[in-house]
């Protein structure tokens, strides 16, 4: 069968759904109509990891009308929403995904994936890829290139480079600039918030929010949460984003100092264990505790759990721990992205550009990736001011551009001072 799916009867809400962040994604519009005409992708396979919502499922649509024979799976158990699941098999794309999968479904899911024989691969913090180094290795052989949209994924890649075991190509879409400035910038920032605003109902003024990590990720956090009225606390093990963070107005210290201050801790740092036992131990009656990197290993669940007396669900992806002393700690979405397992994930908008950017990164992969050594790429120059020109003309703003006498001026060597 070329789908699991959880009710197949959803499929006419999960239209609704694409068909709102279709209207507003113009560039992958414009990607999809020149797709139409062109065909790219004609008798090629993809495989797609990535969360699997509607703006996820409207790039495999515009993937689809460039030719290709697509199946999606999720990137995250908890992301999956089952009614967009139900209506891309409407669609003809080949879909392996519900929510609330367990460890055991999730890797099937992948698997049968893998199953269809891709020979490109889109994949959303390594879940495919690794599968294809390890028990799928059979599979290995038709794959061209790929494509990772995120950070840990990327590292995984780079790691994997540096090992000298990687397999094929992979095209690091996440380090693209018109990915991090704004996907990882603004739609983690306002995700994030939204998800962790729409799950607990409670109110982020006057709070001391803790975030664990000031990459692009940390930023947008932190500059929503400024601008939310919240006091802001960040912690750091880079030296030099730490005194970014403190040149940008916030409080930097480490973990241990910031544990008994903070209200609300947010991790997006793609490590493990950045609050553990001894930190719960520090913390405030009534402590909001939320993860926004990939995978659900930097709040530490099991010490958590060991640390208090009882613990239970008390609200939609709320869990609370009560510790010995009577104090509660609330675990928000079992430790998962809070964005996506709490929420709708980034806005339609922030995606448009970021699935603009895997689409063409995949036809570059399938271009170009036969000839490519075995190692992490950067989205070239060419397709990242592609996507950036496109997403400027959709909102009808004008640029300037240099005259030929400017270019000389810039970028000769002749002119005097």
């Amino acid at each position: 069968m070329d789908y699991i799916v959880r009710d197949i009867g959803l499929a006419p809400l999960g239209k609704l759904k694409i068909d709102w962040a279709r209207e507003h994604m113009p560039v992958l519009n414009e990607i999809r109509r020149e797709f139409e005409e062109t065909k790219p992708f004609k008798g090629i396979k993809i495989a797609v990891s990535i969360h699997l919502e509607a703006k996820t499922a409207y790039l495999a649509k515009v993937l689809q009308a460039g030719g290709a024979d697509v199946a999606i799976t999720g990137s995250n158990p908890l992301s999956t929403q089952d009614d967009v699941a139900a209506a891309l098999v409407n669609e003809g794309i080949k879909v392996f995904a519900w929510y609330n999968a367990t460890a055991e479904e999730y890797k099937d899911h992948l698997v049968k994936v893998l199953e269809t024989k891709p020979q490109i691969i889109i994949d959303d913090g390594g879940d495919l890829v690794n599968l294809l180094h390890h028990e799928c290795n059979h599979m290995v052989d038709q794959v061209i290139g790929g494509c990772e949209e995120t950070t840990t994924g990327v590292l995984r890649l780079k790691a994997m480079e540096k090992a000298g075991i990687l397999k094929f190509p992979m095209m690091a879409v996440n380090d693209a600039l018109c990915k991090y400035l704004f996907d990882n910038r603004y739609g983690t920032g306002e995700s994030v918030w939204a998800g962790i605003m729409r799950t607990t109902n409670l109110i982020v003024a006057g709070k001391t929010v803790v975030i664990a990590g000031y990459g692009w990720c940390g930023k947008g956090i932190a500059m929503k949460a400024k601008g939310l009225g919240a006091k802001v606390i960040i912690t750091e093990i880079d030296s030099i984003k730490a005194i970014e963070a403190y040149m940008d107005g916030f409080q930097v210290m480490s973990m241990d100092q910031a544990a008994p201050l903070g209200d609300v801790f947010i991790t997006v740092t793609g490590c493990k264990d950045v609050i553990r036992g001894r930190h719960y131990e520090k913390m405030k009656n009534g402590v909001l505790l939320a993860n926004a990197g990939h995978f659900d290993v930097e709040v530490n669940k099991p010490e958590l759990k060991e640390c208090s007396v009882s613990n239970r669900i008390v609200r939609q992806n709320i869990e609370e721990f009560v510790m010995p002393d009577g104090r509660k700690l609330y675990l928000l979405a079992e430790g998962r992205l809070v964005n996506l397992a709490a929420g709708d994930g980034h806005p339609a908008e922030i995606m448009d550009m970021s699935f603009a950017l895997q689409t063409l990164s995949a036809r570059y992969m399938l271009v170009n990736g036969r000839n490519l050594e075995k190692r992490v790429y950067q989205v070239t120059e060419e397709i990242d001011k592609r996507v950036a020109e496109i997403k400027l003309n959709s909102l009808g703003v004008k640029i300037d551009y240099l005259t030929p006498e400017q270019e000389e001026y810039l970028y000769g060597w002749e002119h005097g001072e």
